[in-house]
């Protein structure tokens, strides 16, 4: 098929019935970008020799050097299907870890995706990954089972053994679809369930229970993947060869006159051909006989592969070239590289191309057939529920679901992703080809140059021979030559700031527009995250148009498309405009659009949910210029990147260093690359990256490090006795430390005491604080919200996820020491939403609790005077709360799993005055209160006198940041760090979850690998059929560094990791241990100098942070004796 010219495909883009938005996704290096390459060669672009050779989408240079795709690419195909004309979105998406934010992008833009799934290593990680982010984007699905010439060629499968392998590699693929389908009908079942209770309590019935899962009634034979139902593909793409069961049927039933649709189904199962009685029959495997797939298909590619490639039998070649009717030109036959020929035949015979296109034509839904669960779904951001949404913003449905280009119709684009493209590859700098005019012109204008060149030359030897004229000439001919290249340098001078201002990178939306039609210069509004369809028609007058520019509703702008482009893969083609159901480019969003967002005509389009990411950016390096005068450039650099790249986020720490986060090392070359040759263009420098911590404590120890047990032995007494002098070296009289571990604390000015105790919370409790950090902000939300005395209304769905949240936190916290506990929760932390609690153990103090929202009917009358003085201070508590959980006492990283239980807050009326500075002696004399010129002394004045009174000042002093607040911030906060230390502390590491697929003879070293770098194995597993070993561990993040190229380099690349951020755990020891019994003593030596991991990790960080490291420099101050001569 020829190249399609830009006009065709304008024409196609305004048929939506024949238009098909896909993607290809499958695990790293199981072909993708080759398969891409066939298809884009079968539209005439590349050539078909190069297919799978250029990987024409891997447009970025470190793509094609290291071989892996990182960033999803857009190419449209013209295919002719029967009497049909299609056009396929085609999106090529990366398949490694580190890429998979890209993957969620190019996921969200279409309607079907392709699965590609290696025949040799069959279902890995990243396939299951991007099998469930299609499931969650509800878009179907087809497979193509990729290299099964090396089932041929690396294991030497017979056709047979070939077939059950096959067979196997379906069940796989399958069985992950079948899980995430009944987690989904479970789900329902459930809420049903729900439903169902309430209506039984109005109606007593007889049955007495239901144990139906509820998977019996619903049909989900339509999500599987088989050959017989023509969603399967079989083939080499690198070959340029593959089918499906439809085509080995056609051809099959024209030679032998057997139905097609008969051959249809039995081409792949149980079934054999019966050759005497000419019927198909069942049960091949129980009779020892060939199945029909294995006869009919696999032995025919396996004598194919063994003509040409393996036995290289030239009469046999010519056979079979003869008898499948194909033409091959006589270089190829007579090339040195079979694989040249094999390429040539099969693509003639099964093009991949062909296979793959119908499938996809026929299998995948158009832009018409979205269904409206996933608009629903789409539209439903956060938690409110559709029904919930304006009656105008449902109505968009529709126009959604008939996907319709009327000129009336509202435009609604979503904006997946922005790209930055240098401004010379846009269209309109693009070189155009000359006219035959122009040709001429120039061809004259060259030979005229010559003419004069040659003119010149014969002047000058003329004047060598005249030595009388030779000074005069010469110096003319010179003076001549001197002006034309003055001129010369002078034009490109003159051309350099153009070319300059022309070096910046432009910014391109990657979209797809769900309604309406898209106009170059239209003007629509740009729907941010937090925007709210109702408070937006309530502000904005009806008929009001984007190009009325609203400036008052919140998280709503205008911005005008400046240009919209075709995506061709490394080519862009400027278009006028594009009609609904088409992805498109768009320039002029870079001012509005950060990564991702909703534009649209209409404001009561809601914005659409956000994009699900598997990957959470987890590694930090901190970079700096190697020039400081470089600065600005590199803040506009890392901004561009923050825009030009979906995962990656920069952000300036306290201490002022410019952050950058990436999803993993692969990630992080990327985009260092990026910064300096595209977006800074200087020379920076990246810091080791930086591993976070968190800060926890755990329950006393049973055994100590030899294992034995604690009883009330000398050790514990050393702890108190440590406890103490510690304790007497803090300013004691302020600081009590119970040996219990409760911390009493006043502030300087003796108005306030506060008890606190740290509590290790249950590990659960801290993985589902950590797993609902949503939830507890929005609930955090509607507290302020309700303090500040607004009403809310609050979604249904936010209130059953508040109401689950406390339910589930109710069943952990069991116990004596947890009774009430939930009720008492008084915030969370750091920043209102972390996995620590604070619990008001304060007997005199009734405050609202957190779940307020859950029963606002019932408010509990506030009673007593005092607990309305006590609650002015409230916050202050709260704030220190959140400041000692922000950076805790260890090595300044956030703390995780702790509670702190006050127990007693107490605020005196007042205080022995020579404790007291000068501002607080003010501020309580009547005189400084008489005297209201001084604003903050009568504000004090007028709390500590509302205090002594027993009574609530007035509301203008309430909220008061006087110095008592500020000392209850600061006592709160060192109360807190106390009662952390005074529990055993540990640190807590990030954790991945690493997935290696090796051979059986490199395990060993895979192994060692893992040992050293102090990762513990979950589970190994052989797959089966293949001597590949598939090894389940966990790594910490911290030395997960140079994982990955030393186990390449160690098993010579027969190994490669996957790794994916999985959780927090506790680092067993104590990084503040020293021997104390005489059993540690004798195991360990006093000075128990075997590294502790934990101490390491802790100093490192401290180092980090320029915080005090307790080491010694020089550890025994005298020359060390070998038994070599000293030198």
């Amino acid at each position: 098929m020829g190249h399609t010219s830009l006009e065709k495909i304008i024409a196609l883009q305004r048929n939506p019935a024949n238009i098909r938005n896909l993607c290809i996704l499958a695990h790293v290096d199981h072909g993708k970008t080759t398969l891409a390459d066939c298809l884009v060669a079968s539209n005439g672009i590349i050539s078909s020799r190069l297919a799978g050779k250029l990987r024409y989408l891997d447009s970025r240079e470190d793509e094609q050097i290291r071989g892996i795709t990182m960033k999803s690419s857009a190419i449209s195909l013209h295919y002719k299907h029967g009497d049909q004309e299609y056009l396929l979105n085609l999106i090529d998406s990366p398949g490694h870890v580190d890429f998979s934010s890209e993957v969620s992008t190019a996921v969200r833009l279409c309607d079907g995706a392709i699965v590609v799934v290696d025949a040799v290593e069959g279902v890995c990680p990243q396939t299951q990954v991007v099998l469930r982010q299609a499931w969650l984007e509800n878009i179907r699905p087809v497979l193509v089972i990729n290299k099964i010439d090396r089932l041929i060629m690396e294991l030497k499968f017979t056709p047979q053994e070939a077939y059950t392998h096959l067979q196997k590699i379906l069940e796989q693929v399958n069985a992950v679809t079948g899980t995430l389908f009944t987690s989904k009908v479970l789900e329902e079942r459930a809420e049903k369930e729900k439903e169902e209770e309430k209506a039984s309590e109005t109606l007593s019935g007889d049955q007495v229970y239901d144990w139906s899962a509820g998977l019996e009634e619903v049909d989900d034979s339509h999500l599987y993947f088989s050959p017989d139902q023509g969603n399967v593909v079989f083939a080499s793409a690198i070959d340029g060869w593959g089918f499906s069961i439809q085509q080995f049927a056609h051809i099959y039933s024209q030679r032998m006159g057997i139905k097609a649709s008969v051959l249809l189904k039995t081409l792949w199962g149980d079934f054999y051909l019966n050759a005497k009685a000419k019927k198909i029959m069942k049960g091949a495997q129980a009779k020892g006989k060939k199945p029909l797939f294995v006869q009919f298909v696999l032995d025919n590619i396996w004598s194919l592969y063994n003509a040409v490639v393996t036995s290289r039998d030239k009469e046999k070649v010519e056979k079979v070239v003869a008898s499948l009717g194909v033409k091959v030109m006589a270089r190829d036959l007579r090339h040195s590289d079979p694989k040249v020929l094999l390429s040539a035949i099969c693509s003639q015979w099964l093009p991949v191309s062909q296979a793959v296109l119908s499938m996809v034509c026929e299998k995948l839904p158009s832009p018409l057939d979205m269904a409206s669960e996933r608009v629903e779904k789409l539209m439903s951001v956060g938690a409110r529920r559709f029904d919930s949404l304006p009656e105008q913003t449902q109505k968009l449905k529709t126009a959604f679901l008939q996907c319709s280009s009327d000129e009336n119709a509202p435009v609604i684009v979503f904006v997946s992703k922005m790209f930055a493209v240098d401004t010379k590859a846009l269209p309109q700098y693009k070189q155009r080809p000359l006219t035959q005019e122009e040709i001429a012109q120039r061809r004259e204008l060259a030979r005229q140059r010559h003419a004069d060149r040659m003119a010149a030359d014969q002047t000058a030897a003329e004047s060598h021979k005249e030595l009388s004229h030779s000074g005069n000439t010469s110096q003319e001919s010179q003076s001549a030559g001197l002006n034309t290249a003055k001129m010369e340098s002078l034009t490109l001078k003159d051309s350099k700031p153009e070319e300059e201002a022309e070096l910046k990178e432009t910014f391109i939306a990657f979209a797809r527009i769900y309604s309406g039609v898209v106009k170059k210069g239209q003007r629509v509004f740009v729907l941010g995250p937090k925007y709210d369809p109702a408070q937006g028609l309530s502000m904005i007058p009806e008929g009001c148009s984007a190009s009325d520019c609203v400036s008052d509703v919140p998280h709503l702008s205008c911005c005008s498309m400046e240009s919209l482009y075709l995506l061709m893969g490394r080519e862009l083609e400027e278009l006028e405009e594009v009609p609904a159901g088409n992805v498109l480019g768009i320039r002029g969003l870079e001012e509005c659009v950060l990564k991702s967002a909703t534009l649209s005509t209409a404001p009561a389009c809601p914005p659409f949910t956000p994009l699900n990411f598997e990957a959470t950016p987890i590694v930090r390096v901190a970079i700096e210029p190697k020039h400081p005068s470089e600065m600005p450039k590199l803040v506009r650099g890392m901004r561009l990147l923050n825009q030009a790249d979906p995962c990656a986020e920069v952000l300036i720490q306290e201490t002022g260093e410019h952050v950058l986060v990436t999803a993993g090392e692969v990630h992080l070359q990327r985009c260092l690359d990026d910064l300096r040759d595209r977006f800074a263009k200087i020379e920076i420098s990246a810091s080791k990256p930086i591993i976070p911590f968190r800060e926890t404590v755990v329950r006393p120890p049973k055994v100590d490090m030899v294992n034995e047990d604690l009883g009330k032995q000398q050790k514990v007494a050393i702890i108190h006795q440590v406890k103490e002098e510690s304790s007497q070296g803090r300013s004691s009289d302020t600081l009590h430390v119970d040996p219990s571990g409760l911390v009493t604390l006043t502030t300087p000015n003796r108005l306030a005491t506060v008890c606190v105790r740290a509590i290790p919370l249950p590990q659960e409790v801290t993985r589902l604080l950590e797993s609902n950090s949503e939830v507890i902000r929005t609930l955090e939300q509607i507290n302020m919200s309700l303090r500040e005395g607004k009403s809310l209304d609050i979604s249904p769905r936010t209130l059953e996820a508040i109401a689950g949240l406390k339910d589930q936190l109710d069943n952990l916290l069991q116990g004596r020491k947890w009774r009430n506990a939930v009720e008492h929760i008084w915030a969370f932390g750091p920043r209102r939403c972390g996995p620590n609690i604070l619990l008001n153990s304060v007997e005199s103090y009734q405050r609202l609790s957190v779940w307020q929202c859950l029963g606002r009917g019932d408010k509990t009358g506030e009673t007593g005077a005092q607990a309305a003085v006590l609650r002015d201070f409230d916050n202050s508590i709260i704030s220190g709360f959140q400041l000692a959980t922000l950076s805790g006492p260890m090595c300044e990283e956030p703390l995780m799993g702790v509670c702190f239980c006050v127990e007693r807050w107490d605020i005196q009326s007042s205080a022995p005055a020579q404790h007291q500075d000068s501002f607080e002696e003010d501020s309580i004399s009547h005189k400084a209160f008489a005297d209201s010129k001084v604003e903050g002394s009568s504000e004090t004045s007028a709390q500590v006198e509302g205090m002594a009174a027993g009574r609530r000042p007035e509301p203008a002093s309430s909220d008061c940041y006087g110095p008592v607040s500020g000392q209850l911030i600061a006592a709160m906060k060192e109360a807190c760090r106390h009662a952390f230390q005074a529990q055993p502390q540990r640190l807590m590491a990030a954790m991945y979850t690493c997935e290696i697929m090796a051979t059986a003879e490199v395990l060993g070293r895979v192994y060692g690998v893992l040992g050293k770098r102090e990762g513990r194995v979950l589970h190994e597993e052989m797959k089966e059929g293949t001597d590949m070993f598939i090894i389940k561990a966990i790594l910490p993040v911290a030395e997960s560094f140079g994982f990955a190229d030393e186990i390449r380099k160690r098993t010579s690349g027969l190994a490669s990791p996957q790794l994916v951020f999985s959780h927090w755990e506790v680092i067993s020891s104590d990084p503040y241990w020293v021997p104390t019994t005489e059993e540690e003593y004798l195991h360990f030596g006093e000075k128990a100098d075997s590294a502790n991991q934990a101490l390491k990790y802790m100093n490192a960080v401290r180092r980090r942070k320029g915080l005090y490291v307790e080491e010694k420099i020089v550890e025994h101050a005298e020359k060390q004796r070998t038994l070599s001569k000293n030198k």
